[in-house]
């Protein structure tokens, strides 16, 4: 189970909070293959000079993601969310009844790549900066594997993404990684990371990863009052991992 409807990412830490979003709403891209996706864009107040591309969970660009854009402006980074599924379900805006799960086997690798160099254009044509991925569940596996596929980052950042989205990436690898694990993930296994983590190994790539003993999946969400520690954790280890790397 992803993020519900009324989740909302958790505040970052105060003393990282350089500004506002100066700017934000929707807007349109179009990809290399002639797809059009709406994207949501967060304009730092106080800007790092650094940029992050936010990839979704299996519903698409939903209010999280857009306020997690928005917190991410807070903290002085040019911000964009994408929607994965502009080339089956057409631009936002969408009602209430849609069905997120029922597009996931149209949605392939070079589909989001394709969409992730459109975004990362569009940031670069405003800040040059180094440019980071950080995603979620579905978006947590395919921003883990633009370290291998992307367009020239600086890293990227995962929450409980399938590993099985790296395929045969996993071994040319030329961004770091950080993974940041649900204990008692309903939709991976530890055996599937420790698989994956020995690839890593083996091919002597950078990674930083840590998983939150009997944390549920999903669990990066404002209303988690039962974790708020672990999120207050993982929002430090993303921000040291962007610093680190920027």
């Amino acid at each position: 189970m992803c993020h519900p409807t009324d989740a909302r990412p958790p505040a970052p830490p105060a003393d990282a909070v350089t500004g506002e979003a100066a700017e934000h709403g929707h807007l349109e891209l179009t990809a290399a293959d002639g797809n059009r996706f709406t994207a949501y864009r967060a304009v730092p107040s106080a800007p790092l000079g650094r940029n992050v591309v936010i990839l979704t969970d299996f519903r698409g660009l939903h209010p999280f993601y857009e306020a997690l854009a928005r917190r991410f402006a807070e903290l002085g980074y040019h911000a964009l969310a994408i929607d994965p599924y502009g080339r089956t379900a057409g631009l936002l805006p969408r009602d209430g009844s849609f069905d997120g799960p029922s597009h996931l086997p149209l949605l392939e690798p070079a589909h989001v790549d394709a969409d992730v160099a459109a975004a990362a254009a569009r940031l670069r044509a405003e800040n040059p900066g180094p440019l980071f991925t950080v995603g979620f569940c579905l978006g947590g596996g395919h921003s883990w594997r633009q370290a291998a596929t992307g367009p020239g980052l600086a890293g990227a950042v995962g929450f409980y993404g399938p590993p099985r989205f790296f395929g045969d990436n996993a071994e040319n690898l030329d961004a770091p990684l950080l993974l940041l694990l649900a204990g008692n993930d309903s939709a991976t296994t530890p055996e599937e990371f420790d698989e994956l983590t020995g690839r890593f190994d083996a091919a002597g790539r950078d990674y930083d990863k840590h998983v939150y003993d009997g944390a549920p999946h999903s669990f990066f969400d404002v209303a988690s009052e039962e974790w708020k520690d672990e999120c207050a954790d993982a929002w430090r280890r993303v921000l040291a991992f962007l610093e680190r790397h920027a």
